[in-house]
C-alpha cells in the first residue's frame, strides 16, 4: 500500500497510517509547489526522493506537519525529522511535543540528540571532546555583559553574534567596535529571554564559502559549498546564498565523521558545517542533526543510504 504525498492535514491523518512519518511544518504541507515557488519545490523534491528510496525497501511513508494535534503518532513505525523550520520559534510547543511523541513511535534522530543539538552550547561540548571548533563565547539570559566588552576582553576586531537557539540566521549580525552599541540595543532587550554566543568572523565564509558535508550512518556521502551574496555574509538561502556541488578533503571528510562520532546518542543522520579559522586551521562553524537540509537534490544516492539508515531505526 502507498500513501499520496499531501498525506498531511488533520481530517485525513487520523485514519492514516504509514512506516515512516517525514516530519514539515504547517507552511509547507502543500502537495505540490505554486508556480516560482522554488523553495518548498526543492523541499517536495527532496521529500519525494527519500519517499521512492524508502519504497525500495518495502516501507510506506506519509509527509506530516508536526504540530497537526489530529495525527495518531502510534500509526507510524518512526518519524524522521526534515523541514520542521519553525521549531525554534515554538520551542515549548516542540519540547512537549518530543516528550509526547516519543512515547508513541521512534524518532529520528533519537530524542536526546535532538535535546542536545537543539542548543549551540553543544559547541562547547564538541570542543571538550576534541573536535576543532570556532571559538565561542556565551553570553547567557539575563547577563548584562556588552558585546563592547567582549569584544575587548576576547581581542576579536570583528565578530558574529547569534542566538544559541535558532535557524536560518535569525537575529545573526557581524558587530565590530564601531557597531557593537547599534548591535547592542537589538540584542540586549532579546538577552532577557534567551541565550546567545559571540565568535570571531572568520575571513574564509566570505572568501570561499562554508563547506557542508552529509554523514549518514557516520559515514561521508556528499558535500555543498553555501556561498552568501556580494555584500552579505549568511550563506543561507534565505538571504540569497547559493549552493555549489563541492568535492571535500580527506581532511574535510575526516572531521565531518568526527564531529558525529563524538554525539552521543549517534545520530543515524546530520550535517555538519565546516571553514577554516584565519590561521588556516578547519573548524566545525555548526552541527546540524534536528532538521538539516540535506541537499540530496545535488546527491540523489545520498537518499538510498538515508532510507537504509531510517529502516535500522525502526528494526
Amino acid at each position: 500500500m502507498s500513501y499520496p504525498a499531501d498525506s498531511v492535514t488533520g481530517g485525513f491523518m487520523t485514519r492514516l497510517q504509514a512506516d515512516v512519518a517525514l516530519l514539515t511544518d504547517r507552511r509547507y504541507t502543500a502537495p505540490v509547489a505554486a508556480a516560482g515557488d522554488w523553495y518548498l519545490g526543492n523541499i517536495l523534491r527532496e521529500d519525494d526522493l527519500v519517499r521512492a528510496a524508502l519504497g525500495r525497501l518495502g516501507l510506506t511513508s506519509a509527509r506530516v506537519d508536526w504540530a497537526d494535534p489530529d495525527v495518531d503518532w502510534s500509526r507510524f513505525r518512526c518519524a524522521v525529522f526534515r523541514t520542521t523550520w519553525d521549531y525554534f520559534n515554538r520551542l515549548p510547543e516542540f519540547l512537549a511535543w518530543l516528550d509526547r511523541v516519543g512515547r508513541h513511535t521512534r524518532l529520528c534522530n533519537d530524542p536526546a540528540t535532538v535535546r542536545w543539538n537543539l542548543d549551540k552550547h553543544y559547541l562547547a561540548d564538541l570542543d571538550r571532546r576534541g573536535v576543532p571548533v570556532v571559538p565561542t563565547r556565551y553570553i547567557d539570559r539575563g547577563s548584562d555583559a556588552t558585546l563592547a566588552g567582549l569584544l575587548d576582553a576576547t581581542g576579536w576586531a570583528e565578530a558574529v553574534v547569534k542566538p544559541c537557539v535558532s535557524g536560518a540566521a535569525r537575529h545573526t549580525y557581524r558587530v565590530d567596535r564601531a557597531t557593537a552599541d547599534a548591535v547592542q540595543a537589538v540584542v540586549g532587550p532579546l538577552l532577557a529571554g534567551e541565550s546567545f554566543l559571540l565568535q570571531p568572523f572568520l575571513r574564509d565564509v566570505v572568501r570561499t564559502g562554508e563547506d557542508t558535508l552529509m554523514v549518514i550512518d557516520g559515514r561521508f556521502t556528499h558535500a555543498v559549498r553555501k556561498v552568501a551574496k556580494a555584500g552579505d555574509f549568511r550563506v543561507q538561502d534565505d538571504h540569497g546564498g547559493t549552493v555549489h556541488d563541492r568535492t571535500p578533503t580527506a581532511e574535510q571528510v575526516a572531521l565531518a565523521e568526527r564531529a558525529v562520532a563524538a554525539c552521543a546518542p549517534a545520530p543515524s543522520y546530520g550535517r555538519v558545517d565546516m571553514v577554516r579559522d584565519d590561521e588556516g586551521r578547519l573548524v566545525v562553524m555548526e552541527l546540524e542533526l534536528i532538521e538539516p537540509e540535506l541537499w540530496l537534490r545535488n546527491h540523489p544516492p545520498a537518499a538510498t543510504a538515508l532510507a537504509e539508515a531510517i529502516r535500522k531505526v525502526i528494526d
